[in-house]
């Protein structure tokens, strides 16, 4: 069986949304395995993470076209003789999908559909590769979270995203297009988006701490969730586009060691050597798609695919916030923004 590194080379991938954080994290993976053609597609949104610093030490290893992913005479062309796309363009923010309905779903369920009609009518042999969340579920019946568990979400944003998951795996059963879905837990690292707290509460806490400012928790902070390390979701990203026994699959994307927001922000501060806690009353329109303790099981990845996070809590803190220390100018803006939990 070839490895993924064998599967890349001398191929060619399209990375929707390629200049936010994660998209950018695997554009430099890919580059680092050598010969694969990788071309970006990102809006820079304003209000979404697009950086174009998040690729400024590869971009000449790399196509790039500042375009909506919804603009079919773009999205048509780009997607024409492309091995692999890793689609991960789309909002990813839950409290403005409920202050904004339609933008969210312009842009998790329009977007989607106009990304799929471009690989049935121009390349139905792509791979497709779909990243979607655990937010789909809603509050917890149980936990770990696994992929039988009920899909109940709290705000738009799941809703638009199950329903991106249903049209990508609607396109393989009726087109033959061969698409994943990973369902992500909370994603960190390096060139994520941190100027507000919207996409994010990992690096919100960052930035916070980074200031010598205060990490406003809401509640007692005693909620828990699993956190991966960016490069860890990379390789999961990686494994789901090349094995075939993953098409029409979806799998969750977790880790073993949840911690408690409390313990957290502590340890941020502690690594970041500034920064100050304190908890403060939920928000009304917080609470109402807070889910509580959250964390999903990964094993369905780990016996299918063969993956499990490798990157334990510290050391991907330490290494995020270095990255920031060392970059500060690119990432910091000026855009301030409320307490997150």
């Amino acid at each position: 069986m070839l490895s993924p590194k064998q599967k890349y080379e001398h191929r060619s991938v399209l990375i929707t949304g390629g200049l936010g954080f994660i998209g950018s994290n695997l554009a430099h993976r890919l580059t680092e395995i050598g010969d694969v053609e990788v071309t970006i597609i990102d809006s820079l949104d304003a209000e979404q993470g697009g950086n174009p610093f998040n690729v400024n030490d590869i971009k000449d290893k790399v196509k790039i076209h500042i375009a909506d992913m919804n603009d079919s005479s773009v999205i048509n062309h780009l997607v024409a003789g492309v091995d692999y796309i890793f689609n991960l363009a789309g909002s990813s923010s839950h409290i403005d999908s409920m202050q904004n309905p339609h933008r969210d779903l312009q842009s998790n369920c329009q977007a989607q559909i106009t990304l799929l009609e471009a690989c049935r009518m121009f390349n139905p042999q792509a791979k497709v590769v779909f990243t979607s969340t655990r937010q789909v579920y809603g509050s917890p019946l149980y936990l770990p979270l696994d992929e039988n568990h009920r899909i109940l979400p709290l705000d738009v944003n799941g809703a638009n995203k199950i329903a991106a998951e249903h049209y990508h795996l609607l396109y393989q059963r009726i087109y033959g297009l061969r698409t994943t879905c990973l369902r992500l837990t909370n994603t960190f690292g390096k060139r994520q988006q941190i100027q507000n707290d919207r996409h994010g509460f990992i690096s919100w806490f960052i930035r916070k701490a980074m200031n010598n400012e205060t990490i406003e928790l809401f509640g007692d902070g005693k909620q828990k969730r699993d956190l991966n390390y960016v490069e860890d979701v990379v390789d999961a990203l990686l494994l789901a586009g090349a094995s075939e026994d993953a098409n029409g699959e979806i799998y969750n994307i977790g880790h073993h060691n949840p911690v408690s927001l409390y313990d957290l922000a502590k340890e941020i501060i502690e690594i970041a050597g500034s920064g100050l806690l304190v908890g403060v009353p939920f928000p009304r329109e917080r609470r109402q798609i807070d889910v509580g303790n959250c964390y999903s099981s990964y094993e369905k990845i780990q016996n299918k695919l063969g993956w499990t996070p490798q990157t334990d809590l510290r050391t991907g803190l330490v290494e995020t916030i270095e990255f920031y220390k060392q970059n500060r100018d690119e990432y910091w803006g000026s855009k301030k923004t409320s307490a997150v939990s």
